[in-house]
């Protein structure tokens, strides 16, 4: 088991779910951005995904496109995001923290070599929302045989036929898309999301996570006895960035949330 399987593990014991936030590496910079990681972690928040900023985020709105958009232009890199994960695994930062990142970043980096970099530093997973379940073998075979770094699986509402070949073999916990179109659209959730999520959940042998355009723990009461845990991306960057970056104001969101997600 890795980072985050350990932490799922943990939380089901407690009957407790998992907070999951995004955070853009290199935004507004990466030491804030490892300061940001830091808070989070002491404040209770369970998994974070770091996306690695890329020029054509397809699946992101234009909050997370334009954090993206000013980590480049800051100089943020891929090279750059393995070293804030290796100096925050120095400083004793346990949190799981996942990649989201398009598979182009992948490839150029190489295949093999960015696998074996994510297990040398400390990445545990990685969520990858361009790459059809039919298009993987090549990132899986560079997984095979290591246990440090996992593949996470994305199902949408239009994914209904495909859960169980998506699911088979799959590891750590599945996103549940739950609205089509891009991250942050307000809680606006596709119109069947509780049976989508329902059958989501009957076929997982998983944690089933839901994420895109979740601002509140109240957003997900309605599905709080199907889902295991909830992700805040396009809120969480907005309230970073608006605060003017305030490292109190997040330690506040992330306490309230946890607190209030395993309350409903």
């Amino acid at each position: 088991m890795n980072r985050i399987e350990n932490k799922l593990n943990t939380l089901k014991e407690k009957n407790e779910k998992a907070f999951i936030t995004y955070v853009t590496a290199g935004f507004p910079d990466l030491e804030r951005t490892k300061e940001v990681i830091k808070v989070q972690e002491e404040a209770g928040t369970d998994i974070i995904e770091l996306g690695v900023p890329f020029s054509d985020p397809t699946a992101d709105g234009p909050v997370i496109q334009d954090a993206s958009y000013r980590a480049i232009c800051g100089g943020t890199t891929l090279k750059k995001v393995f070293k804030l994960v290796e100096e925050l695994r120095a400083e004793q930062v346990e949190i799981p923290l996942v990649f989201m990142l398009y598979y182009n970043t992948i490839m150029f980096y190489g295949v093999e070599a960015f696998v074996k970099e994510c297990e040398r530093v400390g990445v545990d997973g990685l969520i990858i929302p361009d790459l059809p379940m039919e298009e993987q073998d090549q990132i899986k075979e560079a997984l095979k045989g290591q246990d440090d770094t996992i593949l996470l699986q994305l199902v949408s509402p239009v994914s209904k036929q495909r859960i169980p070949e998506i699911l088979d073999g799959a590891r750590g916990f599945v996103y549940c898309v739950s609205s089509m179109g891009v991250t942050g659209q307000a809680a606006q959730f596709h119109k069947e999301v509780i049976n989508y999520l329902s059958d989501v959940k009957k076929q997982s042998k998983i944690p089933v996570m839901m994420g895109f355009g979740i601002r509140t723990a109240a957003d997900v009461a309605p599905m709080k006895d199907i889902i295991d845990g909830a992700i805040v991306g396009t809120n969480f960057i907005r309230l970073f960035e608006e605060s003017n970056f305030d490292m109190g104001v997040v330690r506040e969101y992330c306490e309230t949330f946890k607190t209030e997600l395993n309350a409903l």
